[in-house]
């Protein structure tokens, strides 16, 4: 496209789609805050496994503090940031990025409003990454696990104007990412960041807080009774909010929401059973963890719970995984696989 595209936030999702531009002759940039990733980037390229098998490729990686050299403004920008990161990190590239160009949202949680108050609902749109898990534990090696798009007939990457209208530029960024795994331009960018973030929340707290990867926690009944209880709250609090929430994690949200019925219930913890995935992976949150980074617990179930406050839906699953992940950021508590019986046990089970 002849396009400067700038990525803001080179961490595993970031550094996934920007190998894969650079890959196909895209002029991407990737900026990022930790010094060995980018030199290492800069020295030796990014080696990427996914799915069009491994690769290492040359990029073009620059350090946060490098950003007042850029001389030529960015077309365009993903902010690929953790959530809490948004506000400034959209702000800061701002500078960067032609008076009509645009910001992208490839971030879990729901980042759009804010980053649209600060540029322009007009100028930004989201992206939606559904079940694509990535990790980044070494400088410059991205690793892809789970089940790959193509192969599964899942789609990956959903595009989306704030306003529902699918425009030249929300399929020209589809098109982009359809190099890498399938994508489409949506008209429902809410319900799919709603979908997305009740998938977030179902998983992620729960890796974060007991370091069980997904095999294991497929295995584990009180797991799955938490993760069916997580959805269905997610996906009663986005119904009632009006949104046409797509399919989470394979199932319709009105399923989930219907969790509470017998049937619906063991139709779910068969589900849950089968869904462990080919290897048992660590949801982000719990990456985050283990690096010792605060987690998005907080945008994330929070989100849920907040919104369940405002409509009068309870949400004790969430709130008692808030609970010990909030402990584990402000280090009262660690991560053990004990916490399972804590949430268990807040929300009388």
């Amino acid at each position: 496209m002849g396009d400067k595209i700038g990525i803001m936030g080179a961490g595993a999702l970031g550094s996934y789609v920007g190998a894969f531009l650079s890959r196909i002759g895209e002029d991407a940039t990737l900026i990022d805050m930790w010094p060995e990733h980018v030199e290492k980037m800069k020295s030796d390229g990014l080696s990427v496994t996914g799915s069009q098998g491994p690769f290492t490729v040359p990029v073009k990686a620059m350090h946060l503090t490098e950003a007042q050299r850029i001389a030529e403004p960015f077309d365009w920008v993903f902010i690929s940031m953790k959530s809490y990161d948004t506000e400034w990190a959209t702000h800061f590239i701002k500078r960067y990025v032609r008076e009509d160009g645009f910001f992208v949202s490839l971030q879990n949680c729901w980042n759009d409003v804010p980053m649209g108050e600060i540029v322009g609902a007009n100028r930004q749109m989201g992206c939606i990454a559904s079940h694509i898990e990535v990790a980044l534990w070494e400088p410059g090696e991205v690793t892809r696990g789970g089940a790959v798009g193509r192969d599964s007939g899942h789609v990956v990457f959903r595009v989306g104007e704030q306003d529902g209208r699918i425009t030249p530029r929300s399929e020209m960024v589809a098109g982009l990412l359809d190099n890498i795994d399938a994508a489409y331009a949506s008209d429902n960018l809410w319900g799919e960041r709603w979908a997305k973030l009740c998938q977030n929340s179902m998983g992620n707290g729960i890796s974060a807080a007991t370091g069980l990867g997904s095999q294991s926690m497929a295995e584990d009944p009180r797991c799955r009774l938490i993760r069916i209880n997580l959805a269905k709250e997610g996906a009663q609090v986005g119904l009632a909010m009006g949104l046409n929430v797509v399919a989470i994690n394979g199932q319709a949200a009105q399923t989930w929401a219907d969790a509470d019925k017998g049937d619906v219930f063991e139709e779910l913890d068969a589900h849950m059973s089968a869904s462990g995935g080919r290897v048992n992976w660590l949801a982000s949150m719990a990456q985050d963890v283990y690096k010792g980074r605060r987690s998005e617990i907080n945008l994330m179930n929070g989100l849920v719970a907040q919104k369940g406050r405002e409509l009068a839906i309870p949400t004790p699953f969430n709130d008692a995984v808030i609970e010990v992940m909030n402990g584990i950021d402000d280090a009262t508590l660690s991560q053990n696989e004990a916490h399972v019986d804590r949430i268990m046990k807040a929300v009388g089970r």
